[in-house]
């Protein structure tokens, strides 16, 4: 329930921690706002944050909503409580939706049904009409509207001329005095044909077509070319190949504008997770070799990557129940992302949570209301994380319309308690308020 104006809430006896560093303190919140941060504060309502972290709202670079089109699968007010009870206080929503937002008036739908969302929801835009490949969406036009972020998500622009001409395109192109990214699904269409998971001794054993690392690490070279003749921004999605990720580090040391997102699954899981040729283990760059999760933990370790996103991709129990070639890719992230990142990487919590939060704010340039530091004036958008608890994953209790989530009955060790949008506590003692 939201607070009603005017009145304060004091998140009690939790430990900040937050860019700026970690310290413990109260955290008093009004009209929206943080207003105090220090000890043995109070205000007419009260949070329990006791043993637990406080710590900047988790943004999310890449969630699959459905709506318009797929509302069987997820909607935006299913998805965006799955974001609120995993910590998320924002989040950005693809754009392979049915249709494609590739012009202003799905963008205007999506942000409307935005608007009553328990956590902030933000869509990307197609870099092509129809997502096709063939003729570029009027990004200005998008971007007038607020749009920061262009993709073509669940496919790579395949063209490099078409590629190339959206770059020095989008190089122009600003909003509120930010300019605007082009972020990439690397795949070589033509080398993935066909293949249903990765391309190595899995996929012969099982009989299953695969696709080669090369097929992603293709097209992240040529778009580093792409980058280094053009001077434009792009953001390399869900990168799952050690050959990936090294090319994307070397880019960053030659001083191009890059950065570059992995997701959980692409460090939690390997392709012999498909041996029971079950579709809840099918995604879309296909979970790699152990060699690549290595590659991938290190590069988060070392800050070579910019953070993690949850490629949030919920389906029907029908679909994905289809044999494993003809099942549709994706599983579900938002409300496990935050808890398989404190349970598998040995990073300390601050790290953690850079990944998580305040990094790709910064991706995003929403840093200025999301993921900033906890301190009097800035916005209210805080989660509270009890870090000892924990938890069985049990795909009925989540949020989510959809239940394919690959981490049915793991368990996990942290948990969101609270996450407080705007001022408004969304999740209270880890049930949602709306």
């Amino acid at each position: 329930m939201a607070a009603p104006e005017g009145t304060t809430i004091v998140l009690k006896g939790g430990r900040v921690v937050d860019a700026d560093g970690e310290r413990t303190a109260d955290v008093v919140i009004a009209d929206g706002l943080v207003v105090g941060v220090g000890p043995d504060l109070s205000g007419e309502r009260t949070l329990d944050a006791a043993g637990c972290i406080v710590a900047p709202g988790l943004v999310d670079l890449h969630s699959h909503l459905r709506q318009p089109g797929q509302e069987e699968a997820e909607t935006i007010e299913t998805g965006a409580r799955a974001a609120a009870l995993g910590g998320y206080t924002c989040i950005l929503a693809m754009p392979n939706t049915i249709p494609a937002v590739d012009h202003a008036g799905i963008v205007r739908e999506v942000l409307e049904l935005g608007r009553a969302a328990p956590c902030d929801v933000l869509t990307a835009g197609a870099i092509t009409v129809g997502r096709a490949g063939e003729q570029l969406a009027p990004l200005g036009e998008m971007a007038a509207l607020g749009v920061r972020f262009f993709t073509d998500d669940g496919a790579g622009v395949a063209d490099a001329r078409l590629m190339r001409r959206a770059m020095e395109y989008a190089g122009g192109l600003h909003h509120a005095g930010r300019g605007v990214v082009l972020a990439q699904h690397c795949e070589d269409p033509v080398l993935a044909s066909g293949g249903h998971m990765h391309e190595g001794e899995w996929s012969s054993k099982l009989g299953i077509p695969g696709q080669p690392a090369e097929a992603e690490e293709l097209m992240v070279m040529r778009d580093l070319a792409l980058a280094r003749l053009t001077g434009t921004r792009v953001h390399f999605q869900h990168l799952s190949t050690a050959g990936s990720v090294a090319m994307v580090a070397a880019a960053k040391d030659a001083g191009l504008p890059v950065t570059c997102e992995v997701t959980t699954h692409h460090f939690t899981l390997t392709h012999a997770s498909c041996t029971g040729y079950d579709p809840v283990f099918k995604v879309n760059p296909p979970l790699r070799t152990d060699a690549d999760v290595v590659a991938v933990r290190q590069a988060l370790a070392n800050g070579s990557i910019d953070c993690i996103a949850t490629d949030h991709a919920p389906h029907t129990q029908e679909a994905k129940e289809a044999a494993f070639d003809a099942a549709p890719p994706g599983m579900l992230g938002l409300e496990t992302a935050l808890a398989l990142t404190l349970t598998e990487l040995d990073l300390p919590v601050a790290e953690a949570l850079a990944l998580l939060s305040w990094r790709p704010a910064e991706v995003l340039g929403v840093e200025a209301s999301h993921g900033g530091p906890i301190v009097p004036g800035r916005a209210a958008n805080l989660t509270v994380v009890d870090l000892e608890e924990r938890w069985i994953v049990d795909p009925s209790a989540l949020a989510s319309r959809s239940r394919n989530t690959p981490y049915a009955g793991r368990e996990l060790a942290g948990r969101v308690r609270h996450t407080v949008l705007h001022g408004e506590p969304v999740v209270i003692d880890r049930e949602a308020q709306r």
